[in-house]
């Protein structure tokens, strides 16, 4: 909180001061989370988002800030996720994650897509805009196999010299791992890209 909230907001009491307690710095809490500590949430958050002490991301979903030199901090993107997923298994990434792959892409984009069983569509949440999309499976971790086979999945919506990037994909297709990469290719390869890279392999 800065230091003129601290002057102007009177001091909190009585129930929202005991739900303020129970708040942790850098957390993201749902609607019904915090009713549970409180027998008039919607007037408690209120008056918590009216301090500071919480922000709201969407919809009945918040999250109590962390405090730095420079005010508050925003909640790391795996946080936000999990609390409107409700769900701890998806994949968090920008598609400039794709640039390191050695592919020659170059393109920086502000979108930041969620692979998960759940939801799909563009979402805002606080200032950020997630672009959540179902997928029956995806890695728990990104690798340079998977990247190469989501950014083959995905060209046509990169903005990008597509004959260019296929050209070196097919020229540093045996850089990779081999049993990795046709791992990546069995399990989230569509079907345009595993043929893709059979014709490459068998050509």
């Amino acid at each position: 909180m800065s230091a003129a909230a601290t002057l102007f907001t009177p001091p909190l009491r009585g129930a929202t001061a005991h739900l303020a307690d129970e708040l942790q710095a850098g957390r993201v809490y749902r609607r019904e989370d915090l009713a549970r500590l409180s027998n008039a949430v919607d007037r408690h958050l209120n008056e918590l988002v009216s301090t500071g002490l919480l922000k709201k991301l969407a919809q009945g979903l918040y999250y109590a800030p962390k405090q730095s030199n420079f005010g508050p901090l925003p909640p790391a993107d795996e946080q936000v996720v999990r609390g409107f997923l409700r769900d701890k298994d998806f994949l968090v990434f920008s598609p400039s994650s794709y640039n390191t792959v050695g592919l020659g892409t170059t393109q920086l984009y502000n979108s930041t897509l969620v692979y998960n069983h759940k939801r799909h569509g563009v979402f805002k949440l606080g200032n950020r805009q997630f672009d959540f999309r179902v997928k029956p499976r995806f890695p728990k971790k990104l690798t340079s196999e998977f990247l190469y086979v989501d950014l083959l999945n995905n060209l046509e919506e990169l903005a990008e010299d597509r004959d260019a990037v296929l050209s070196q994909a097919r020229t540093k297709l045996m850089s990779f791992n081999q049993p990795r990469l046709q791992q990546a290719l069995d399990s989230y390869g569509n079907m345009a890209t595993r043929k893709r890279v059979r014709e490459w392999v068998g050509g």
